[in-house]
C-alpha cells in the first residue's frame, strides 16, 4: 500500500491530482470513512463490485472492489488518464459522471451480462 501511496503523492507534486483527490484517494486505500459531512450515510457504500469472467477455455477472473474504492479511483483516475497519451484514448469516451451518479443512485444487481460468439461470458454486478 505504501506504493501506492507514494504513487498519488507523486502525483499531487506534478500537478496531476488535488489535494482534496489525493486525500479521497488514499482514504480508499487504506479503508477509512470519508469524513461524515462529505458522505452519503448509506449502506451502500459497504457493497462490491463483482466481476466475473469465464472462458471456454477454462480461464476465470474473480475481481471484488469495495464502492467506496470505486467511486474514490472513478473520480481521480479519468483526470489523470486524460493527462497520459497512452490512457487518454480509452477513457475520453466514457461518461465518468454517469457512473458515479450510478453508485450515488444506489443502482444495484447485475449491470453487465455479456456472452461471446465464443462462449466467453462477462458479468459484473454490485451486491
Amino acid at each position: 500500500m505504501k506504493e501506492e501511496i507514494s504513487r498519488v503523492l507523486t502525483m499531487v507534486e506534478e500537478g496531476k491530482l488535488d489535494k482534496k483527490n489525493a486525500t479521497e484517494l488514499i482514504n480508499a486505500l487504506q479503508g477509512k470513512e470519508t469524513p461524515i459531512l462529505e458522505r452519503k450515510d448509506t449502506p451502500y457504500l459497504n457493497k462490491m463490485l463483482k466481476i466475473r469472467v469465464t472462458s471456454e477455455e477454462g480461464d476465470h477472473v474473480n475481481v471484488n472492489l469495495p464502492i467506496k474504492l470505486v467511486k474514490a479511483v472513478l473520480k481521480v483516475g479519468t483526470s489523470i488518464a486524460e493527462k497520459i497519451p497512452e490512457a487518454e484514448k480509452y477513457v475520453k469516451d466514457i461518461n465518468i459522471d454517469l457512473l458515479i451518479e450510478a453508485i450515488e443512485n444506489e443502482v444495484d444487481g447485475q449491470i453487465v451480462d455479456i456472452t461471446s460468439a465464443k462462449g466467453e461470458k462477462v458479468f459484473v454486478t454490485i451486491e
